[in-house]
């Protein structure tokens, strides 16, 4: 699997349903169980933010291509398709 980078918060509430969808994920298909992802809290280590398009979070890069940032209002099922959709781009 290619190295996925997420933004995040940590008490983000858009954030934490990506984690829950990341583990649900890795119950259900053996393929997304450890994904390579580097998480950067963007608060705590805003320099790394540079050069990177985003505004909400969280929001998943495959190298500096977006695949997926979060928006408001997001349902936890729109989360967990979205997140699906970065892991199988991961694994190509």
């Amino acid at each position: 699997m290619k190295k996925l980078t997420v933004f995040h918060l940590n008490t983000c509430p858009y954030c934490i349903n990506a984690k829950k969808a990341l583990a649900e994920l890795a119950a259900e298909d053996a393929r997304f169980k450890d994904p390579d992802i580097e998480w950067i809290e963007e608060s705590e280590t805003p320099e790394k933010t540079e050069g990177y398009d985003y505004y909400y979070v969280p929001t998943f890069f495959l190298g500096k291509e977006k695949l997926y940032e979060a928006h408001p209002g997001e349902s936890y099922e729109e989360c967990l398709g979205k997140v699906k959709e970065c892991l199988e781009k991961a694994l190509q």
